[in-house]
């Protein structure tokens, strides 16, 4: 199975459409928020991860996201997230990520995301100064 995006947003809907398929409607796709108030803040960013299963394979995985503060699963650990889901082969899936993110002061975090133990995708997320 492989990862074919993974985004943070303000809204994710699923709408079916003719043939029957189904259509994915993604607003506020964000790489960076102001801060609701001056640091330390935690926020709650939502990560929607789009998974593809290929025809042959099981149809079922872990999907594991890690906050980490850098590139490298080195970095400083601020949360994570791990959820079994089965998918038909052949098919889409999705994962919806609620995390909860403290941030001692304005800057720049990675979600680190994989199936099963998969390469990771990183997805930045900057938290900026409130307006």
């Amino acid at each position: 199975m492989q990862i074919v995006s993974a985004l943070f947003v303000e809204n994710f809907e699923l709408r079916q459409a003719a043939g029957p398929s189904t259509r994915i409607d993604i607003t506020g796709a964000m790489f960076s928020m102001a801060a609701p108030s001056p640091a330390p803040v935690t926020i709650s960013p939502h990560l929607v991860a789009l998974i593809f299963c290929p025809t042959g394979e099981p149809g079922s995985g872990v999907f594991e996201v890690v906050f980490r503060k850098g590139l490298t699963e080195a970095d400083d650990e601020l949360a994570r997230n791990v959820s079994p889901f089965t998918v038909e082969p052949g098919k889409f899936t999705y994962r919806l990520v609620k995390g909860e993110l403290e941030f001692a002061d304005y800057g720049q975090i990675f979600a680190h995301c994989r199936v099963d133990r998969g390469a990771w995708h990183l997805v930045p997320f900057t938290l900026l100064p409130p307006v």
